[in-house]
């Protein structure tokens, strides 16, 4: 059964690219389907740049996500949120992991990992837990884990439905920081949406296994679980991974969104199931997007990956 927004609390969405590359139709899709659920709600939509791995960051793309952004009608609740000016909320949280006992030192390599763990879940090394006692003598600390026991998080996608993971056998022990590099992803996500707010999540089917590692933090930290939808992954025409580069839809990019940003809206729109009339097509932006909130169906939006036509 898909879940519908709930309308008994204040729904807070939003939008969390990374910019280490140009706004593409994948992202889009992404934003469209975060910002109609919310609003559909009555909810705010909040923009947050996830630049944690600051060697992989674009310089520029940042402000040419947020101009492409408005020029396809979009309008952000609040300020912007920048994940590399939030260090030292992230070092508090895993300061607090480790003093509960939850989080330890680890001094394996990826090659040690390898030849010791168990066959590879979902493609990803299963930690064996070699460091989880106390760091050996000859090793040095490469990263902090989180501990995780043998249970299943599951939970309920508004799209996908009923999910369920087995940590320990899934992943085990998962990184929240590597001595040389910031802070891992699901910490960085699961204590920005506690801090902003956030109580619904609307991102592509790609993040949907890694879930359940968010949710098991937000339980051990005490912080609410949002409500998630994982839309639909984009694809290349032939079913293949879609290629960022040559998928922009930026102003970077060359993109005439005064032009097509109308069009564009509409194509993605009917990826995710909705039947825009064949007179928007040329609407402006804000038009088509009032028309996706006012019509949305999230009973239509498809659960397999699909090409953007």
């Amino acid at each position: 059964m898909i879940s519908q927004p709930s309308e008994t609390k204040s729904i807070v969405g939003r939008f969390a690219p990374s910019p280490t590359g140009p706004l593409h139709v994948g992202s889009l899709v992404a934003a469209l389907g975060s910002y109609l659920i919310a609003k559909r709600a009555g909810g705010l939509w909040l923009l947050r740049m996830e630049d944690l791995d600051l060697p992989r960051v674009v310089p520029g793309i940042a402000d040419d996500m947020m101009a492409t952004l408005e020029k396809l009608g979009f309008k952000w609740d609040g300020e912007v949120l920048y994940q590399s000016r939030r260090t030292e909320q992230y070092r508090a949280a895993a300061r607090e992991l480790q003093q509960k006992g939850l989080a330890y030192a680890c001094g394996c390599t990826r090659k040690e990992i390898a030849e010791i763990a168990s066959a590879p879940h979902e493609g990803e090394l299963v930690y064996p837990g070699v460091c989880r006692e106390g760091l050996p003598p000859e090793k040095v600390e490469r990263a902090l884990r989180v501990k995780v026991y043998d249970e299943v998080i599951s939970f309920e996608d508004g799209i996908v439905g009923r999910y369920s993971q087995h940590l320990s056998a899934s992943c085990g022990d998962f990184v929240i920081h590597r001595a040389d590099g910031p802070y891992a992803y699901h910490l960085a996500v699961v204590v920005d949406d506690a801090a902003s707010g956030v109580n619904q999540v609307v991102r592509g089917c790609d993040l949907l296994a890694s879930t359940p590692r968010q949710i098991y933090l937000q339980r051990i930290f005490g912080f609410p679980t949002p409500d998630y939808y994982h839309l639909p992954l984009v694809t290349g025409p032939d079913g293949s991974k879609l290629s960022k580069r040559d998928n922009a839809v930026s102003l970077a990019a060359g993109r005439d969104l005064d032009r097509d940003g109308g069009s564009l809206l509409c194509a993605a729109l009917r990826f995710l199931g909705q039947a825009p009339p064949p007179e928007l097509q040329d609407a402006p932006p804000a038009e088509v997007l009032a028309w996706g909130v006012a019509h949305l169906n999230l009973g239509a939006v498809p659960r397999t990956p699909a090409p953007f036509l």
